[in-house]
Order: C-alpha cells, then structure tokens, then sequence
C-alpha cells in the first residue's frame, strides 16, 4: 500500500512538473506574439502628400491601411489593430511614434506613396531605418521628413532638426539596433509579395533616416507603394484592382513576418544595394548603419530601483563612447549607459515601476520626445511586455 502511495506522489509531481514547464512556454510564446501591430498611413488633413491632379498620397494610403487592418483583423482575431489615423486628419510625426510606443505595439508599418519630378521612375521599395550613405535617397527622406513643418512647433519637437539638410538627417539618427533584423525581415518579406504576387518592380529594402522610424521602439517599416508621378503606376495605384493586390501583398508579408517571430525561426536577410538603377539586377549586399551621437540636455529624474526588475529612460544611442559624467551630459549627474556589441546606449534615471519612468519621461520629453521608457532585469535590457 505505502508502495501505492509513493508512485501515485510521483505521479502527482510529475503531473505538476509538467504543467509547470508548459506555463512556462506558454508565456515564453505570448512574449513573442505579434499581438499588437501598429498600422500608420502617411500625411492626412493639410497634408496631401504627393498629388498629381484627383490622385492623392494622403487618400491611397488610408485606403490601403484599412484594408490591410480588416485582413489582420479578420484572419487574426487575438492580433490588435491600431491605426495612428483612421479618417482624413493631420497627425504630426512624434505623435504617431508615440501612439505605437504608448500602446507597446510589436510591429509599426507606415505606408506611403512615391512621387518624383520625373514621370519615369515607377515600382515598390520599402525602408527601414538607417544611414544612406550615398545620399540616394535623401530627397525622398527630406520630402516625407519636411511634414514636421506644418506643425505648430517642430523646433522644439524635434531638437532643431532641419528636414532640408543632408547633415541634420545623419546626426538625428539613433537606431535601435535590437529591432534592425527584425525590420528588414518584414521589409523584405513585403518586397518579396509586392515582386512575386503584385507583380510590381522591385526597387529593393533600403536604410534612410526616416523621422516617423526613428522615434518607434519596435520593429517598424516604411513603404513606399508606387510612384503617382507615372502615370501607369498612379492608375493602378487609384484602381480597385491595384489597391487590393498591394494591401494583399502587405498582408502576406505580415502573415510570413508573424509565423517566423512567433515560432522563433530562424532568417537570413539580404538587402539590395542602394545605389542600384531601376533597370540593375538584384544584388544582394549586407549594410550597417552607422550611428551618430545626439547631443543631450535633460533635466535629472532618479530613483533608484531595488529588486532586480526596474526602469529607465533612454535618451541617446550611439557607436562613440562618452563618460556618463556631468560635464558630458550638461550637469546631469543621473546618467548611466550600457554597451552591446559596439553600441553605446545612454539612460536617465532608475525607476521601481513604468509608472514613475514614465513620470520621469514627462519631465524632460519637451526638449526630447524621441526618449522612451525602457526595462532592465538584472541589468539587461528586456521587453516591457516581459515585466509585471
């Protein structure tokens, strides 16, 4: 009997065991969930976009967003939709990052529309962010950059940022090199749908220094769907046809991007050479980008933290080492970084909960809207989804 007693404990434990290892995958799983995906359609309001007659930026790409988001919604019913502008409205840069940033978005796609004083140029690209060395595609950058300009006060926004100079678009670059891989596996994936199912040109993955991408703290894209400068690319761009191939085609490009993040598998990504004409073959070419310091003035929230779980804000990333000193930071004595293969992140603060890092947040986001609340456990950087 006591014999009895003894395999059925045993089984019991195991039994126990068992469902404890499953948990425990089960919330490794939801953590790679792409459970909430942000959906951006460029311009809005007084802000046409590129335009050539009745054909507007602004017009196609909200089209375009909805469809995409009723496919995401329909087929994934968990996966939460949010669309930084829903109807015919003005949203200004920061606040569509902020949108994605307060709501923990795991994916941030912006569509928009080309346009080029040419009527030649025509096909699909898509962007993720980064330093174009070349300057190739700086008057695209500085076109969907200068939006800042209809707003009320982007010098203070955006830290003197000039959309018109090619040096203002280097030294504002800060990427999140944690979400780079992941941005050009979507990327590529959308242009593999747009060459393969929409049968449109494939002008390639490339790395600029987008404003809209760079104030995300998630993997994030911008596409560019065609040029309504041609004029056989904007008829299809308006058509019922066209816009249903494209958004198609971002759908299914999402849906690969999903499968792979949620089952952890594993990519090799290829990037097209940015200097590549229209008519080039393929090359494929891995890029880095190169990342600049951005200067720092903040005022000094602190904290500190005392279990092994806290929260910072981060104000600044780049490849140059700097003390985290007071004469470096302007006086500021509550500055700490950390290093990750050759990058250089600096943080404000150490907080016991989001809450307080986000007060934190509020006292210096006037001057620097781009910083962001971010989670150390036992002095990693980790996800914020991950924290309690």
């Amino acid at each position: 009997m006591r014999n009895k007693s003894l395999i059925i404990i045993s089984i019991c434990i195991a039994i126990i065991s068992m469902s404890k290892s499953a948990i425990c995958k089960s919330s490794e799983k939801d953590d790679a969930k792409v459970s909430v995906v942000v959906i951006d359609p460029g311009h809005g309001g007084k802000d046409f976009g590129a335009s050539v007659g009745n054909a507007r930026e602004k017009d196609i790409v909200l089209d375009l967003a909805h469809r995409l988001g009723q496919s995401i919604k329909s087929k994934y019913p968990d996966t939460k939709v949010i669309y930084t502008r829903s109807t015919d409205v003005f949203i200004p840069l920061h606040e569509r990052a902020r949108i994605a940033n307060k709501n923990k978005a795991d994916l941030f796609i912006s569509i928009h529309v080309n346009g080029a004083e040419s009527r030649s140029p025509y096909g699909t690209e898509t962007f993720v962010l980064g330093e174009d060395r070349q300057n190739d595609n700086f008057d695209l950058v500085k076109k969907e950059n200068a939006v800042i300009l209809l707003e009320d006060d982007y010098t203070t926004s955006y830290e003197g940022y000039d959309p018109n100079s090619p040096e203002s678009n280097i030294m504002f670059l800060a990427v999140q090199s944690e979400y780079l891989d992941q941005s050009i596996m979507l990327a590529s994936a959308i242009q593999d749908q747009f060459r393969l199912k929409a049968k449109r040109l494939d002008r390639s993955v490339k790395q600029a220094g987008f404003l809209v991408l760079r104030q995300v703290t998630m993997p994030g894209v911008l596409v560019e769907v065609g040029f309504i400068s041609n004029a056989e690319e904007r008829n299809y761009l308006v058509s019922e046809n066209g816009k249903s191939e494209l958004s198609d085609a971002i759908f299914n490009a999402f849906e690969v991007y999903k499968h792979k993040t949620e089952n952890q598998s594993s990519f090799a990504v290829h990037t097209e050479n940015n200097t590549q004409k229209i008519n080039d073959p393929p090359v494929a070419a891995q890029t880095e980008p190169t990342i600049e310091p951005i200067p720092i003035e903040i005022n000094e929230p602190s904290v500190m933290a005392k279990s092994n779980v806290y929260y910072s804000v981060q104000i600044a990333a780049s490849k140059k080492e700097l003390e985290p000193n007071s004469s470096n930071f302007k006086g500021l004595k509550n500055v700490f970084r950390t290093e990750t293969n050759g990058m250089y992140r600096y943080f404000s603060g150490k907080f016991d909960s989001e809450k307080d890092a986000e007060k934190g947040r509020k006292s210096i986001v006037q001057k620097y809207p781009d910083s962001f609340v971010v989670a150390f456990e036992n002095e990693k950087l980790v996800s914020l989804k991950k924290t309690p």
